[in-house]
């Protein structure tokens, strides 16, 4: 895939600025450089200059970067544009760009280009809109870490050591005769069994890092008048939901985001689930139900005082999906003198807490984490920023790298145990780029913003 065009974005966020930057990438920019600022710059210098419209008029003045091919960041000849950020200006400097023989630039095209010229491997340029796109602290560093290539080092680190383990049973196919001692001599087995150690460290700290990056969806529900809304004030430390003593005040979804050790959590509470003939009340409902489906994780919240799930809770619970994980969450336990704790009966999980005192509050804080998969004690170290297709890549090498175990404990179907492996070394590399369909190229960068 050859790019000869020349393409150009305002890199910078629509809105007024002190500063707006109009990027340029190509082939032999000097031509569009003469035309936009009269002369070819000095490589990689910041210099003052006059942008210039078609008839050599002055339109802006700023500070002019041009970075030869390439050494850039597309590998192609770049050139930066940076002005005052008016978005009048921003555009006027970008039809320039485009009247001197650009076109516009596509969603993430500018990274596209860096990957196609092997500057970024594929996962460290979905990387770059993680940075952008990281709503915590954590989550920009993890994404710095993988943009840095340690995600990358990691996977490479298992495809060498698949390789070399598939040169030797291919070898092997080769010559049928030396078989059995290719087993013992090569111990595949073992090595097997080492690779699967290490995928299963790398898939841990991808899993990590995915709930860094996608957070996870929160959804309170239970019958009206249990505390949902005091618990959501307490979670994210202000009124957000209207609290009062007449139930189904709650009638829309509310959605706020917290962070918990880094990790974003967006919280929705919810109308109480209920039968009803009020009208609003139902559509508040019907819409409970639809965010529970795209839920991460479920608290129903129930009052202490009726010891244990209700006839009514227990209506609820079985309307819930089956896969999706419940924390039971007895509220009011102010009423009742008793202290916070959480229990265990029949696997599920149980927490009792006050909403209105906040007693309890931070058993739920590390519960809510524990229960989507979240070790604390991991920190940040050795996190990957993993996208949704990372897993998936990393769970599909694990089946396949089962298969050739087994079938390497036999030692038998030597064709179907270098299939096996062919198969894990495919899956693992696509998550780089080294195998990837263009289909796949184009969705993955249509998700970035211009400029990028």
């Amino acid at each position: 895939m050859e790019n000869t065009d020349i393409i150009a974005a305002i890199a910078t966020p629509t809105g007024r600025g002190g500063i707006g930057v109009v990027r340029v990438s190509g082939k032999n920019l000097q031509t569009l450089a003469q035309r936009i600022i009269g002369y070819v710059p000095q490589a990689r210098h910041a210099t003052l200059s006059k942008f210039l419209d078609k008839n050599g008029c002055a339109i802006d003045q700023g500070i002019v970067l041009y970075f030869p091919s390439p050494h850039s960041y597309t590998g192609e000849d770049v050139l930066e544009l940076q002005g005052h950020g008016g978005p009048a200006v921003m555009n006027l400097l970008l039809s320039c760009c485009i009247s001197a023989g650009a076109r516009l630039a596509q969603p993430g095209e500018f990274t596209l280009r860096a990957f196609l010229n092997s500057k970024l491997d594929l996962a460290q340029a979905e990387s770059v809109a993680d940075i952008i796109e990281a709503s915590t602290t954590a989550a920009a560093r993890c994404a710095m870490r993988s943009l840095q290539g340690e995600f990358s080092a990691a996977i490479h680190m298992l495809v060498q050591v698949l390789t070399n383990l598939r040169m030797v049973v291919e070898a092997v196919l080769d010559f049928p005769e030396e078989e059995t001692g290719f087993f013992q001599e090569a111990d595949v087995y073992s090595q097997l069994k080492t690779i699967q150690a290490r995928l299963e460290c790398v898939r841990l700290s991808a899993r990590q890092g995915s709930l860094l990056r996608e957070g996870m969806h929160v959804v309170l529900v239970g019958q009206p008048n249990v505390g949902k809304s005091t618990l959501m004030n307490r979670l994210v430390g202000q009124d957000v939901s209207i609290v009062t003593e007449i139930p189904g005040t709650t009638r829309d979804a509310i959605r706020q985001a917290i962070e918990i050790e880094g990790i974003p959590l967006y919280v929705i509470d919810t109308a109480g689930l209920h039968e009803t003939d009020d009208a609003v009340e139902k559509i508040g409902i019907a819409r409970t139900r639809s965010t529970i489906e795209k839920a991460d994780l479920v608290l129903l919240v129930m009052d202490s005082r009726l010891d244990g799930v209700a006839p009514m809770d227990r209506i609820i619970l079985d309307s819930l999906p089956a896969e999706l994980p419940v924390i039971h969450v007895h509220n009011k336990i102010d009423l009742l003198d008793e202290f916070s704790r959480v229990t265990k009966k029949e696997d599920r999980m149980e927490i009792y807490l006050s909403a209105k005192t906040g007693v309890g509050m931070e058993l739920l804080r590390t519960k809510l984490l524990e229960v989507v998969g979240w070790q604390s004690t991991s920190g940040e170290e050795g996190i990957f920023m993993a996208r949704h297709r990372h897993l998936l890549a990393l769970t599909e090498a694990g089946a396949h790298l089962d298969n050739a175990t087994r079938l390497a404990e036999r030692a038998s179907q030597l064709e179907l145990l270098a299939e096996e492996l062919r198969l894990a070394q495919r899956s693992l590399s696509s998550i780089t780029g080294e195998f990837s369909a263009d289909d796949l190229l184009g969705r993955i960068f249509s998700s970035f913003c211009i400029g990028k």
